[in-house]
């Protein structure tokens, strides 16, 4: 299978570095010749494409013989730049058999801490979610017109060797923010390679089935973001930072609206129709086993 990948950023390397063995080629986009020089190990041919020029013609060319294409790039006020550049090539492609959108879990809103699976109502009022809204419609009209299989995955925060709450305690930036009643899920970063992996060699294994599939992939426990920073520090061996309130912890307007919304993801339909069995179900899980690879601390 040959895949392509608009953004090869945190967890598209991750599913990169894990799977690379279930492709034939690799190729995907960067932001500068810099990080392009960064995934050669990785036997990836990075093309440069920045989300704001038209069509390049590499890209063209790649997509007019990729069987996959995952889209891993945020959108702006005018749609996911993926498919405002290329629209008409992954619209007429013959090869593309399957298509992955990487979306988010702030596309539900506020449900007050309730549970919400995949047919919830979506209702942020938050500009980025949004846009994603939209974005995913997008790429639902693109597939049901073209006859491709799209699979959207809603992430909630993503965490990972080197991006951890190990790592923010150890170097002094993480905040334990009191809030009653507020909790928020994860996904270790394996954990959406291993969703990918399955996704992909599903698609490669059988006809072209135009469809679309809509799946959160998410820890099993939803939990208080001052439970995670308490648990990093207990394994670092240190106090935690003092509780703050979140007027008193100094977060960035885009670090604030992520406190506006309150819910807690089902992921029941990842486990029963993709059989999807988590590595890490829980924080704290996942933050036993970034400390036991030595996250958050010093190296030698």
């Amino acid at each position: 299978m040959r895949l392509f990948i608009f953004g090869l950023g945190f967890s598209a390397q991750a599913f990169i570095r894990q799977h690379r063995a279930q492709f034939s080629a690799i190729a995907g986009t960067v932001r500068s010749a810099g990080k392009a020089t960064a995934l050669t190990p990785l036997g990836v041919e990075a093309l440069s494409f920045t989300g704001t020029e038209a069509a390049e013609p590499a890209i063209s060319a790649w997509l007019a013989k990729a069987d996959g294409v995952l889209v891993s790039v945020p959108p702006g006020a005018d749609g996911c730049p993926a498919l405002r550049a290329f629209a008409p090539e992954i619209t007429t492609s013959r090869t593309i058999r399957w298509i992955g959108y990487l979306s988010t879990v702030g596309v539900y809103g506020d449900h007050g801490g309730a549970w919400v699976d995949e047919t919830s109502a979506l209702l942020t009022h938050n500009t980025r979610s949004l846009l994603r809204i939209e974005a995913e419609r997008s790429w639902a009209t693109q597939a049901a017109t073209a006859g491709h299989a799209l699979d959207i995955l809603r992430l909630p925060g993503i965490y990972g060797p080197g991006r951890n709450a190990l790592v923010d305690v150890a170097e002094g930036r993480a905040r334990r923010i009191a809030r009653p009643g507020q909790v928020f899920n994860r996904i270790h970063v394996d954990d959406i390679a291993a969703t990918l992996a399955t996704l992909t060699a599903r698609a490669a294994g059988g006809p072209a089935e135009p469809r679309i599939g809509i799946y959160n992939v998410s820890d099993d426990e939803p939990a208080p973001q001052g439970d995670v920073i308490t648990y990093a520090a207990s394994l670092l061996g240190i106090a935690p930072p003092p509780e703050t309130t979140l007027e008193e912890a100094g977060l960035s307007p885009m670090g604030l609206s992520f406190w506006t919304e309150n819910k807690r993801i089902a992921n029941a339909r990842l486990k029963a129709e993709l059989g999807i069995q988590l590595a890490y179900p829980n924080y704290r899980i996942g933050l036993d086993a970034l400390f036991a690879a030595g996250e958050g601390r010093p190296t030698a």
